[in-house]
Parts: C-alpha cells; structure tokens; sequence
C-alpha cells in the first residue's frame, strides 16, 4: 500500500482506518495509535512527537475533537487521523465494556476499540492518567493482544500544573492553590526515603498550608495495588476546586529516596 508520509490523511471510517493499518502491518511497519479525546494541548503534543520517533513507526492519530484542529495535527507530521465520536466506534451503543484493576468503564474500552479499529501494534498514552495507562497495560497483556504500550511522563506548566483540558478550567482566583498539587506532590516524593507514612503526612501538610483539602491522597504500587514498603510506587492526589475535580500524580521510590537509588 502505497501513501505519502506525513499528510494527515483521514480516515473517517472504523473500515478505512482498520484497512489502512492492516495492510501497513503486512509491509511490517510499526503502526502507533495516539488515542486522544476532544481537545489538543502540549501534553498530547509531546505524545505524538514521541510516536514519531520510534523506528519506521507510522502514526495514527483518533482525535474527537473539532476538524479545525485537523491542520495543528497535520503540523506534526502524523500519517493518519481517525475522527471519531462513540457512535463511529459503536453504532449500536456501547454494550460491552472492560474493566481490570483500579480502572475500566468507558476510557479504557475505547481505547482498545481504537487499538482494534486502527490495527495498532502500539499506543502512547499520558501518564497524567496513570491508571488508564497501568489499565491498558494489563488488559493488553490478560487479552493476548500484540500491542506494545509506551507511556509519557506528564507535560506541566511552568507554574507546575500539569497540562490538561480539565486544568484550564480552574478559576482564576484558584490558580495560585492550584499549583500547591504540584508542589505537594513533589515534596511526598522528595520524602519518599522516610516511608509510605512520612510521604502521605508531607503532601498533607503542603495542600494544609495553601489552604486545600484534599479529596484523596493515595499511595500504589505501579500495578495500582498496595505500595510496597520499599521500591518503586505512584502518589496520587485528588483535589476539588470549585465545580472543578483536579487529579494529579508521580513516581516516588518508596523507602529508597532519589539521593539512594544508585547506592
């Protein structure tokens, strides 16, 4: 099958887009899906750029945002866009949905339906969804599917917020406590030798003193499930600000701390 790489082509069909990446694989070219929801930001950016840079990789980008914002992917030099909305991928409802860990529903069934209607043999995901990513990672693995799964660290402003749709929609006055997340977050994880207690009381502390309560603050292992006493962990926090639910994580070496990794 012969294309021009790097065109933004679109595939406005699950069969277009499936024969399209079908035949890709039978020329044994990578094909990398880039699953993304309805708005652009640099963190879905910095996705893209990192699918293009693995070896002979063709990118296909399923975007259900705006057609405008066709020419900003185009930018990026991806080789398809798969515009979607839930009809496209189920025009008989969803029916069937998948769950595995501590996430599931109907991010996590998406993605593997995108998986399957593009023919991917591999997706970048954000971390700043970190449960989507470790949710992918074993029902990739559990269902036998020849997907490989690449994550990318989160993308954050300069002030330390990370770059997400949901973030741009704080208030203003609540920009200033908002960043208290981020610095909460970084401050567990500078804690991280002294233990799971230590770490936990640390964010606490930091989200107290920018007058933030938090609605969670949890430690867990990388496969979301109890974090080990001593090894590598994921700190999540979750905080409301006004009408808006904000969420944001890291990695931490639990027990070890940064200045001890390499002793």
């Amino acid at each position: 099958m012969s294309f021009e790489r790097g065109q933004g082509r679109i595939f406005d069909s699950v069969e277009s887009i499936r024969m399209f990446g079908t035949a890709l694989r039978k020329t044994g070219r990578p094909v990398v899906l880039v699953p993304l929801g309805e708005g652009l930001h640099a963190g879905h950016i910095s996705m893209i750029r990192a699918a293009r840079r693995l070896p002979g990789a063709v990118v296909v980008v399923a975007y259900a945002g705006p057609d405008t914002d066709h020419d900003r992917l185009r930018a990026e030099h991806v080789d398809a866009i798969f515009p979607y909305v839930p009809a496209t991928l189920w025009p008989r409802g969803l029916r069937t949905t998948v769950s595995v860990a501590s996430t599931g529903g109907e991010a996590l069934t998406r993605v593997l339906a995108l998986l399957g209607a593009t023919a991917a043999t591999a997706v970048m995901l954000g971390e700043k969804d970190f449960t989507l990513v470790v949710g992918v990672r074993l029902a990739v693995r559990d269902l036998l599917m020849p997907v490989a799964v690449h994550s990318i660290p989160i993308v954050r402003m300069p002030d330390g917020l990370a770059m997400s749709l949901r973030n741009a929609e704080i208030d203003p006055g609540d920009r200033e406590r908002a960043t208290a997340i981020a610095a909460a977050l970084t401050a567990g994880a500078h804690a991280a030798e002294h233990g799971a207690e230590v770490v936990v009381e640390t964010v606490r502390g930091v989200l107290a003193a920018a007058d933030v309560q938090p609605d969670y603050i949890e430690l867990r292992g990388l496969d979301l499930g109890p974090a080990p006493d001593r090894g590598d962990a994921r700190l999540f926090v979750g905080v409301t600000l006004g009408s808006v639910e904000l969420s944001d994580n890291v990695g931490l070496p639990l027990g070890i701390g940064f200045r001890n990794i390499d002793a």
